[in-house]
């Protein structure tokens, strides 16, 4: 059996509980990292085995565990096997394409949500999904990349008179959520930015390309929506739950991280319906553009239509036409076409036709 599948659909008709990495595979190896603290002491290091941790579980100190890489199916099961961890919940941290939610067992919490990110230049969103299990003096992280996302948790652990360092299991939960959370108001304004500029090129100069960039906007944003929109029903049920291991102290900063995605979520719904008026704007443009162009073409229509009736007429070249013998008619004809050019468009600018 293959260690990692690229799609959900290659799992059909595996037993439920089959480990399986589901997902591109960003590192090809699994890093462990370790951070053991309370208000007096701190540890950090890497270890390279899940053995390791079989000494702090009788510790009354809190054990942070990050690891950065799932394509280790070996790994994600020996935690499981260490610390009773029910195997769908082992299916779902694997699982890379997984929908954000919460979930309670009895001495352990588990949460899945994505972390968005982008790429430099170019409002192009990264995803990354993030699994949190929460025991009484254990968290664990599980993410797909190595990066510095939790690089300023990091440095806020560092300081022995942080709140960080008083705090329970629960508290440096919120912790994690809030970073992960918080990361999208980076996105927001990018996503400010680059509708400014679209919504400016749409003004002066739309071209098939500002179309293309506008289509591409709302598929990224249709997938920003879907990361973070169930974030609100994942903070509530956090809330309304009833569980010994988030005390009534955190609760509040739940709810502050509540609000923040409540506040993203808006500000999403906001752009998505900017984005539908910047395409409503984008096809008048088009429209204006096509009908200043008709009404151009409709003015040279309609002042060489009645010289072409004229230049028909006297074409025919029937023996007896009077005109045709007259010395003066060649010059006369150019002075009628002058002159009725002249009053044409001067009768289309008292009209504002052009």
């Amino acid at each position: 059996m293959a260690d990692s599948l690229s799609n959900l659909s290659e799992k059909s008709g595996m037993p439920p509980g089959t480990l399986v990495h589901v997902g591109d595979v960003l590192e090809t190896e699994s890093t462990i990292s370790l951070v053991d603290y309370n208000t007096e002491h701190l540890v950090e290091k890497r270890i390279d085995s899940i053995d390791e941790l079989i000494e702090y579980k009788e510790k009354e100190t809190l054990t942070w565990v990050n690891i950065e890489g799932l394509s280790n199916v070996a790994l994600i099961e020996s935690v499981g096997q260490l610390f009773n961890i029910h195997p769908l919940v082992l299916e779902d941290i694997l699982n890379a394409h997984h929908r954000p939610k919460f979930e309670e067992a009895d001495d352990y919490l588990y949460i899945v949500l994505k972390s968005l990110s982008m790429e430099d230049g170019t409002f192009s969103v990264n995803y990354e999904q993030i699994s949190i299990l929460v025991f009484k003096n254990f968290l664990f992280t599980f993410k797909e990349k190595r990066n510095s996302l939790f690089l300023p948790l990091y440095k806020r652990l560092q300081n022995n008179k942080a709140r960080l360092r008083s705090q329970g299991s629960d508290y440096l939960a919120y912790a994690v959520l809030d970073i992960i959370v918080d990361k999208n108001f980076a996105l927001l304004d990018a996503l400010d930015i680059t509708t400014d500029a679209l919504e400016d090129e749409l003004l002066s100069n739309p071209t098939s390309q500002t179309l293309v960039r506008i289509q591409q906007l709302k598929r990224e944003l249709i997938g920003v929506r879907k990361s973070i929109s169930p974030l609100r029903e994942l903070l509530t049920e956090i809330m309304r739950s009833d569980t010994p291991l988030i005390g009534k102290k955190t609760q509040i900063y739940f709810r502050d991280v509540h609000d923040h995605i409540l506040h993203i979520t808006d500000e999403i719904e906001s752009y998505r319906d900017m984005l539908t008026g910047l395409l409503d704007i984008y096809i008048s443009s088009v429209s204006n553009r096509m009908n200043e162009i008709m009404k151009v073409l409709t003015v040279f229509a309609s002042i060489f239509i009645p010289l072409t009736f004229v230049t028909g007429v006297y074409g025919m070249n029937f023996q007896y036409m009077p005109e045709l013998a007259w010395k003066w008619g060649y010059p006369a004809v150019w002075l009628f076409f002058i002159l009725f050019t002249i009053l044409s468009l001067v009768y289309f600018k008292k009209k504002r036709w052009v």
